[in-house]
């Protein structure tokens, strides 16, 4: 692990300058992971992140482990997820305790005023560059051109896998491409599958003996399980974390006649945090698991986010690392082959499309433009590394609160 000290050294660096969510996070990859470090191809990254949004779970953060992954093996996988996740897990669940005293807009509004469009910038960089190799003929300009107007009417986190698979079906309609040389069969690892089912089914049991039985510990079970689970089964990042959470620990309780969990009100200024904090989006599961066990005291809220933020990454983790190899061996097949060439199209329609969307969630001013204008410029005519792009716009913001 010692020679891997760099890589991990720039994924924690990378993991306190990642803003902007899932597709902003992408444009920071290519110039880290791609153009600085050459980790990984751009070709490669692009299929590494167009796996990963078939899959449950954060798809950046699937992401980057793939790179980790590629790099060293589970062990190097495991240590690059735990230098993505903890910056971010560790701010909000320190968020948890300074509910009181933190104006989630106000920060918003000034110290990350320029966060939003940088982002915006990061993610026409990435389109951009992904374009020159993976958009090639007609079929692939319409495949994006449809992939991005798709995305952008119809808003909801089951429509990316959708997407991809139309993507990879059209593609198949050429018989051009074939798969290359092939390589030797990558090792089936079912022990990742066999846990993440038995891991799945045990915290089931023990949560609901814990409720039935009424354990003294019975939120401890229940925290982990109500995470595991959010973990295993979302699609599309934190859009479809937030009614999850929102039934379970807010409405869920109310219809049974308990008190609820946390407010609607704590939900969404913990999720108004979130945006304005580099890193994964579902670090927000340490702020609510936090929230939840406050009442306790200060050391069972510190303990609530640990289990919290574990449970959800753990789940995604696992699947990743179990189909991963799988999806390698059914390369070799034209079918999935060919489908690649449609599905990378795709992603880069979906990137435009969610540049344009977070573009409009911004405040309408021409400063907001020149932010983004600025941002494509540095990327794509200086060597500047990201994150000191990143922190030159932190200080702009910096200037408007003194």
């Amino acid at each position: 692990m010692l020679r891997h000290i760099p890589f991990l050294r720039d994924v924690l660096l990378y993991s306190i300058t990642a803003f902007g969510g899932p597709q902003g996070h992408l444009g920071m990859m290519v110039r880290t992971f791609v153009q600085k470090r050459k980790d990984v191809t751009e070709e490669e990254l692009m299929e590494y992140n167009a796996f990963c949004q078939m899959l449950p779970g954060p798809s950046s953060t699937q992401t980057v482990v793939l790179i980790g992954f590629k790099r060293g093996g589970i062990p190097l996988a495991i240590a690059t997820l735990l230098c993505w996740i903890l910056p971010a897990s560790v701010i909000m669940g320190a968020f948890s305790f300074l509910l009181l005293y933190i104006n989630a807009r106000d920060l918003q509004s000034h110290l990350f005023k320029y966060v939003l469009p940088m982002s915006v910038g990061f993610m026409a960089y990435a389109a951009l560059r992904m374009m020159k190799t993976s958009i090639t003929h007609y079929a692939t300009v319409l495949i994006m051109i449809g992939a991005g107007i798709t995305t952008y009417f119809i808003r909801t986190p089951w429509v990316f896998p959708i997407i991809l698979l139309v993507a990879g079906f059209i593609s198949n309609f050429s018989n051009k491409r074939i798969p290359k040389k092939s390589e030797k069969p990558k090792p089936m690892r079912w022990m990742n599958l066999w846990l993440f089912l038995l891991l799945f089914i045990v915290a089931g049991m023990l949560s609901e003996l814990a409720r039935l039985h009424d354990w003294e510990y019975k939120r401890v079970f229940n925290l982990f399980e109500n995470f595991y689970r959010f973990g295993s089964i979302v699609f599309g990042g934190s859009q479809a974390l937030i009614p999850m959470m929102l039934y379970q620990f807010v409405n869920h309780p109310i219809e049974m006649g308990q008190a609820p969990l946390l407010t609607s009100s704590q939900l969404l200024t913990g999720y108004g945090m979130v945006q304005a904090v580099p890193g994964p989006v579902f670090s927000l599961s340490s702020f609510v698991g936090g929230l939840i066990m406050s009442s306790w005291g200060s050391h069972w809220q510190i303990i609530g986010s640990l289990i919290a933020t574990i449970a959800v990454f753990l789940p995604s983790t696992l699947l990743l690392l179990f189909l991963f190899p799988l999806y390698q061996n059914l390369k070799k097949y034209v079918i999935i082959y060919r489908a690649l060439e449609g599905i990378l199209a795709a992603i880069v329609g979906i990137i435009w499309a969610s540049g344009i969307v977070l573009f409009e969630a911004i405040p309408f001013e021409w400063l907001n433009v020149v932010v983004v204008v600025i941002t494509f410029c540095i990327l794509t005519f200086t060597k500047i590394p990201a994150p000191f792009i990143v922190i030159g716009w932190l200080l702009m913001g910096l200037t408007l609160m003194i």
